[in-house]
């Protein structure tokens, strides 16, 4: 049997290497992974000795010879091929030992063009693919953490145990090219996404599903998350985090100190800002108590002592924030079982490459991330608002913008009051929101209203005025747009179009 060895990874070379010599294997091997193997005292033969060509073009050019590719994809059961091999002097080879230069950890750090392009490997590509094709006969390894497998199973590697890393391989090579798409840019009617297992999760949504997390490459973000304590995190944990994380991203559009949510079923139940964590979570938390059991806490800083001692008086399964203070972890750490998570700050500009991906029955839809980062808007009543309700408006509309559509959000204060979220009809969103604070006994005098699609009639209008609104914000562009308009005059209260919808599905 005959081998060939060219690795940039050489963790666990040198024993795998020794375990095939001893086992009869010839071993052909390149460059940097042949010296360390004769330093080892291996008897491999350089490429450049058995194929007698030279490495040329700064080695970009070594394992890219008909010798080798012929040694790998000769059909053995052809006698055509057993033939020409024989003619042209040419030895199988049965085993490729291959893994790749490092163009991902590359373009992680960097964008030199020059260092990117020499990162991008050819040859080892070429002899994983050549291999993998040729499975029936050929054995293709490209991870060093299969190197034991294969050495306990090497007696009775059979067709299936070479197919199974043959689609490893293929895998591998598939995600190779897919971060450089992806580092590059293209954009064409092919959509390339590499993706990682970071994690498999419990299950997924529901018991009866299986699930894993995966992460894309060269983004920063929820795959990144380190979780400090609690029990395994769940497919619904992580959804929700989602949200939370987003939220906590997007705030600094709102030029708050702090701001809290509390994310239930996806959808936020509680958001405030304040001056400090506490104030921020405790002003959330006033939104609807019911709701938030069991729910998840984002904080777009640090969880305090103070937070961390009102976060233990009630049940929550995750609280995630950009950092934890020392005194806090301690006095979290009494609840085993509650997840803390922690997660990067990641550039407004960077969030915004990122692409919302749905899947549907055999396929994807893909779209531009929507995120906010300004408030435009145009008065168009004929009553202006003040400059507290614009802050406010502003705010709602954050709240409103993160809500499952059809979506309603009452604020004061930069706190929510009232959220209406998931509704077929818009003012059952409106309804549903009132009720809720009714029932909480939650005053909506003086609040403000945002929605985030457009008010189809003026009865939305008739029924916030009814439960206290003073000010609305939506994006306009209704065939009611006047009717709606005219309520608002009626009742000498102002409102903002502006001029941009964000549903949430």
């Amino acid at each position: 049997m005959r081998a060939i060895i060219s690795v940039y990874d050489k963790s666990g070379i040198v024993e795998f290497a020794k375990f095939l010599e001893e086992k009869g294997v010839s071993i052909i091997s390149t460059g940097s992974t042949y010296n360390l193997l004769k330093q080892n005292g291996i008897g491999a033969t350089s490429v450049e000795n058995y194929t007698g060509f030279e490495e040329i073009l700064d080695g970009r050019v070594k394992t890219l010879q008909y010798k080798i590719h012929a040694g790998i994809l000769a059909d053995l059961s052809n006698p055509k091929h057993k033939e020409e091999l024989s003619i042209h002097n040419i030895e199988p080879i049965d085993i490729v030992v291959v893994n790749l230069y490092p163009f991902e950890q590359v373009a992680m750090r960097s964008n030199n063009t020059n260092e990117l392009i020499e990162n991008i490997d050819i040859g080892g590509p070429t002899l994983i693919r050549a291999a993998s094709k040729n499975y029936k006969r050929v054995l293709v390894v490209v991870d060093p953490k299969d190197y034991t497998r294969v050495m306990e199973n090497f007696d009775n590697i059979d067709i299936d145990f070479r197919k199974k890393c043959a689609l490893k391989a293929f895998a591998l090579t598939s995600y190779y090219d897919s971060v450089i798409v992806e580092k590059f840019g293209y954009k064409g009617d092919t959509l390339n996404i590499g993706m990682k297992l970071k994690k498999s999760l419990r299950y997924g949504e529901n018991p009866h599903q299986a699930a894993n997390f995966y992460r894309v490459p060269l983004k920063k973000g929820l795959p990144n998350m380190v979780q400090l304590q609690g029990k395994e995190i769940s497919f619904n944990n992580i959804l929700d985090i989602d949200v939370a994380y987003r939220m906590m991203i997007e705030s600094t559009y709102l030029n708050k100190p702090f701001m809290c949510t509390i994310i239930k079923h996806n959808t936020p139940c509680g958001v405030a800002c304040a001056d400090n964590p506490q104030d921020a979570y405790e002003k959330a938390l006033f939104c609807d108590p019911i709701s938030a059991f069991g729910g998840i806490v984002g904080i777009n800083g640090s969880v305090d002592a103070n937070l961390a001692k009102k976060l233990t008086e009630r049940f929550y399964e995750v609280i995630v924030a950009f950092d934890f203070e020392k005194e806090a972890l301690s006095i979290l750490s009494k609840k085993k079982n509650l997840i803390l998570a922690k997660v990067d700050k990641v550039d407004i500009n960077s969030y915004k490459e990122n692409k919302d991906i749905k899947s549907v029955v055999g396929g994807f839809v893909v779209q531009d991330s929507d995120y906010l980062d300004d408030f435009s808007y145009e008065i168009v009543t004929q009553s202006k608002p003040t400059q507290n309700q614009i802050e406010d408006l502003k705010f709602a509309w954050f709240v409103a913008k993160f809500a499952k559509s059809n979506a309603i959000c009452f604020a004061l204060n930069s706190q929510a009051l009232a959220i209406g979220a998931g509704q077929t009809s818009r003012v059952d969103a409106v309804k549903c929101a009132a009720q809720k604070a009714k029932d909480l006994g939650i005053n909506l005098e003086g609040s403000v209203l945002a929605s985030d699609g457009f008010f189809p009639f003026r009865d939305n209008i008739d029924l916030a005025k009814s439960f206290g609104a003073t000010a609305f914000v939506q994006p306009g562009g209704s065939i009611r747009d006047d009717e709606v308009i005219k309520a608002c005059n009626e009742y000498n209260l102002p409102m903002i179009f502006t001029k941009k919808r964000h549903f949430r599905h």
